[in-house]
């Protein structure tokens, strides 16, 4: 407790004076804020993106691929095989009798972008119409749903608010042909969302191919699934890969999250030895201005580790206040942003959420930013001999 009471003691001494050393605290506070609003607003963005591609995928759905693929983009999957999978047990029958299977076709098309009004590239999937019983989560918010057999699309809402002339009524250009925008829809801000739908046999013929990239299926229940694979996997007639649809997008999710990952440490060490620097060269300068003061608490007693303490505890706070400075500003400025991101067939759209783990991981950033910081200064402050400290005094 005696220690404790001294190291406060030197503490409180230290933050009166601040003041005077406003302008050097401001630089600590500063550069630290500026790591920690970087780093979590790229962690986010990783975040982001795995949310979209979770919100994509159903307990009650598994998606088959051509056999060795790793993603949609570069499967194939033949008509005959569609015929044999929308018989296997385990697929859900609706009221019709028709097996809720949607052989799907994922391209991608150029499309302008409304920012710039330069050509982006955005996906477009094909569909086996009706899709109710495989897509319940798509909802029209505009118009109708495309008709079987001609040119029409119905369009995302996040590929609507990026990309220009995707409005009801307009008319978009891809494979050698018009197709009209006919409806709006939304589907739980997953990966859909970034996409343009339209009958998959008219996108097939208009982009002149024989077969789809997967078969999306609704099951009678999470619990067949195995069974369902074990058909497949059983039927010499097939070369293809069933799986969970869960299982298949958090794969895909881990890619672009690790990425971020990856982006957002590198950046953030960058800055964070920018900060770093600037934290060193503020407390030694912190020090140094306070050496007589530090030499004659030394002379009249107080210990090496207390002084330590004070100047590491001080160069923590400071840290922390700029730390919780730009989580505080990042969240304001981004929480609940879209953004996007580009993939093998197009572009994917998600929103930040700056939400507390991520806010926490920030300021542990900004903490040993504060603590690695302090910690030279304060062994030097410690270290220095009393009689030259009070000789430059």
């Amino acid at each position: 407790m005696h220690a404790l009471r001294r190291t406060l003691a030197i503490v409180a001494i230290g933050l009166a004076t601040l003041p005077a050393r406003l302008g050097p605290a401001l630089v600590i506070c500063i550069g630290t804020a500026g790591v920690v609003a970087v780093f979590i607003t790229v962690l986010a963005m990783g975040g982001g993106l795995q949310t979209a591609q979770a919100s994509t995928a159903r307990a009650d759905r598994a998606i088959v691929l051509g056999a060795g693929s790793r993603s949609e983009s570069v499967s194939f999957v033949s008509r005959d095989d569609v015929a044999v999978i929308e018989g296997a047990v385990g697929v859900r029958r609706g009221p019709d009798g028709k097996p809720a299977v949607s052989a799907e076709l994922v391209l991608p098309v150029s499309a302008p972008r409304k920012s710039n009004g330069q050509n982006g590239t955005v996906t477009v999937r094909g569909l086996t119409s009706p899709t109710a019983d495989v897509h319940p989560d798509i909802e029209l918010t505009a118009g109708r749903m495309f008709a079987t057999g001609v040119r029409e699309i119905v369009v995302g809402r996040a590929a609507r608010t990026q990309f220009a002339r995707l409005d009801v009524g307009d008319s978009a250009h891809f494979y050698n042909g018009d197709w009209l925008v006919v409806g709006v829809f939304a589907s739980h801000g997953d990966t859909h969302e970034s996409e343009l739908l339209a009958d998959v046999n008219t996108l097939m013929a208009a982009a002149r191919r024989v077969g789809y990239n997967a078969a999306i299926v609704r099951l009678e229940s999470p619990d067949t699934f195995d069974a369902f694979k074990s058909a497949l996997d059983n039927d010499r007639r097939l070369k293809v890969d069933a799986q969970r649809e869960t299982d298949y997008y958090g794969t895909q999710s881990k890619r672009p999250d690790a990425v971020m990952q990856i982006v957002a440490t590198t950046i953030a060490t960058i800055m964070a030895i920018g900060a770093l620097l600037g934290a060193l060269n503020t407390m030694y300068s912190a020090v140094s201005a306070r050496g007589v003061e530090i030499a004659t608490l030394r002379a009249i007693g107080f210990g090496a580790t207390p002084l330590v303490l004070s100047v590491l505890i001080e160069a923590l706070l400071l840290a922390l206040i700029g730390g919780g400075i730009g989580a505080a500003i990042a969240w304001w400025l981004f929480n609940g942003s879209a953004f996007t991101t580009g993939t093998l067939t197009g572009q994917t759209t998600g929103y930040l959420h700056l939400d507390g783990p991520l806010m926490i991981e920030g300021i542990v950033w900004a903490a040993a930013i504060g603590l690695i910081g302090g910690a030279f200064p304060a062994v030097h402050a410690a270290r220095r001999p009393i009689i030259d400290a009070l000789r430059v005094g």
